[in-house]
């Protein structure tokens, strides 16, 4: 029992970006306990990304590319998770904690009586074999050190961009092992009919950079048309248009918001970052007219680095900010923006 299983989440046949980040995070894991990197894959594909997997530091893959896998569906994938913990008993399973990765560990978890720790940042492995996990609780306002009895698989979902992918290396290749499905498609309730793409959505999860609006982005000193309340969400979505996208589109960054502009109709929710939208954790987060309330910070605090613009300077995301500017966004980001053109030769 020293196996560390890694699911890699696939989407019509690719794997996600993140998937590389979990198995980063379980080399960690195999290194200290002394087991083999094993690399789930599941559904369309597979095989190809099973290849993958090697080159990004599995050394083991178990694969299965039955029809019933092609794509996401809770029942067929918890079962043939839960029938491989069972019959290899491995030290842990990791996950990256998107939706379907905390669905799918948390369902396994309870059909094996196992453990499972949500959303981590940091591991390691004590004497005893047991896996001690740090995530962040009260709204992200204090850390915690959580353990789970080493007797059992440990069940573990990580953070997107909290831990970094193994350095891939070209014609590296883990064993692979194909294995059969657990249901047949007459046993699986659920049926998939289609996706449809959504148009103009961001992934903030994966961004690098993320520049984000709070409802500071009103105070643009601009006449707009309407009546006082027209006035001012009209100044905010052009300043979203004309102050925070150009300097993202520099940077290659996605524009994110606060809760209070997304409540006020500045901007689509697809953009909200905080407890109640997408948490984020890039290599740069500039915050811009967001005063900082503990609801905003709980989706951003793991940034690596924090730029705060505010006209307040009394406002708490200064607190936690490396770098602030108080002064007014409507001078500072176009005067950024062309400064970074230059630099940045665009």
């Amino acid at each position: 029992m020293s196996a560390v299983f890694v699911w890699i989440e696939t989407f019509e046949g690719a794997a996600l970006p993140t998937s590389w980040e979990a198995l980063g995070a379980g080399a960690l894991l195999a290194e200290k306990s002394g087991g083999a990197l094993t690399a789930l894959v599941f559904g369309e594909n597979a095989d190809a990304v099973a290849k993958e997997a090697g080159e990004h530091g599995a050394t083991q893959a178990l694969v299965c590319a039955d029809a019933t896998l092609k794509g996401f569906r809770l029942e067929p994938y918890a079962a043939l998770l839960t029938k491989l913990v069972q019959e290899h008993q491995p030290r842990a399973v990791l996950a990256v904690a998107t939706t379907r990765g905390r669905e799918l560990l948390a369902a396994s978890a309870a059909d094996t009586d196992s453990g499972m720790i949500s959303d981590v940042s940091s591991l390691d492995v004590q004497g005893d074999g047991s896996v001690v996990a740090t995530r962040s609780a009260y709204a992200g306002k204090v850390m915690s050190d959580v353990s789970i009895d080493a007797a059992g698989t440990q069940f573990i979902t990580i953070r997107g961009r909290a831990f970094r992918p193994n350095e891939a290396k070209a014609g590296a290749q883990a064993a692979v092992t194909s294995v059969a499905p657990v249901l047949s498609e007459d046993q699986i309730a659920t049926k998939v009919e289609r996706f449809e793409a959504e148009v103009g959505t961001v992934n903030l999860t994966d961004a690098a950079i993320i520049v984000s609006g709070g409802r500071g982005i009103a105070n643009n000193p601009k006449d707009a048309p309407g009546d006082a309340g027209d006035a001012a969400v009209w100044k905010a979505k052009d300043g979203f248009a004309n102050v925070i996208q150009p300097l993202a589109d520099v940077l290659g960054a996605a524009v994110g918001a606060s809760r209070a502009a997304v409540d006020a109709g500045y901007i689509p929710y697809a953009h909200q970052v905080g407890q109640t939208g997408k948490v984020v954790s890039p290599d740069l987060y500039i915050a811009c007219g967001i005063s900082g309330a503990i609801q905003h910070q709980a989706g951003m605090r793991t940034s690596k680095v924090i730029v705060a613009i505010n006209k307040d300077k009394e406002a708490p995301i200064f607190k936690m900010a490396r770098f602030g500017l108080v002064g007014d966004l409507y001078q500072i980001l176009p005067a950024l923006t062309a400064e970074l053109k230059k630099r940045l030769g665009k």
